[in-house]
């Protein structure tokens, strides 16, 4: 007897999608979000449904999908719709680097092409190396990433798992609420930005002016930057981007800010002591 694979998949989440698309199985792909086509151009073209965070079950249904994938975030209420469109899904919750490599051996799995993952996953995994190996010993710079700003919200744990990677500390509990006071009192010395949805247009200036930022070691240097949400908020091998972004911001010395990093554009005045 053959074993049938699903043909026609319907993505809820970009890191799904990015996923199929290094699998070389995008021609699979017949439903996908919005956010989906600003990361993957060439799926514009398929049915664009809600993301695993507004899920509605007749709109998966109607697309006639076989395979359902979603993945973090979720609501309650989605996850019920998603179970009610009654089409196999595989739902995903990766929290840690090597959950990531799970997941992308588990979709090429589920497709019928297992072989397409190691390569993709040994990828991730030399340029982690390499990154890592390029970091001198010696005192690391503290780093502070948030993936939104009101309320703020450290990065999750596989973007500090990026940071340590590119030769600095992360500052906080990932994926946890902090608060204005506390970030000033940790004094980081680089600041990193990357709020969910917002791509790489976070104003720097405006949350270090308005949070009273400016006295921290970070704005105080310039190390402010803003780096596209894909490349750190995507559990999918857009992370290496962010990664080259990080080892940037961590040691300009070392090495180079890709073109779509942002950095603050003015440092504030120092306080001078009496």
């Amino acid at each position: 007897m053959s074993t049938y694979y699903p043909q026609r998949v319907a993505s809820l989440q970009p890191s799904a999608t990015v996923i199929m698309r290094e699998l070389g199985l995008l021609d699979r792909l017949v439903a996908c979000t919005k956010y989906c086509c600003d990361i993957c151009p060439e799926v514009a073209n398929r049915v664009i449904l809600a993301d695993s965070w507004t899920a509605q079950a007749e709109q998966i249904r109607s697309a006639r999908p076989d395979l359902v994938i979603a993945s973090v975030p979720y609501q309650e209420k989605a996850v019920i719709e998603i179970l009610k469109s009654a089409v196999p899904v595989l739902l995903l919750s990766p929290r840690t680097l090597a959950d990531i490599y799970s997941d992308i051996a588990l979709i090429a799995g589920v497709l019928g092409e297992p072989h397409r993952a190691a390569p993709m996953i040994q990828r991730m995994k030399t340029e982690i190396a390499t990154v890592h190996n390029h970091v001198p010993a010696g005192p690391r710079p503290r780093v502070f990433c948030e993936e939104w700003g009101k309320p703020i919200i450290h990065s999750q744990l596989w973007v500090a798992e990026l940071v340590e990677a590119a030769g600095g500390e992360f500052i906080g509990k990932p994926g946890q609420h902090t608060t204005v006071d506390s970030i000033r009192s940790a004094n980081p010395d680089v600041i990193i930005a990357a709020w969910c949805g917002a791509g790489d247009r976070v104003p720097l200036e405006k949350i270090i002016r308005e949070r009273s930022w400016e006295q921290t070691s970070a704005a105080q240097s310039g190390r402010v930057f803003c780096i596209p949400d894909e490349w750190l908020n995507t559990p999918a091998p857009t992370l290496i981007h962010g990664l080259h972004a990080l080892a940037a911001a961590t040691h300009p010395d070392l090495f180079l800010a890709p073109s779509r990093m942002q950095r603050i554009t003015s440092q504030p005045a120092r306080v001078r002591s009496t």
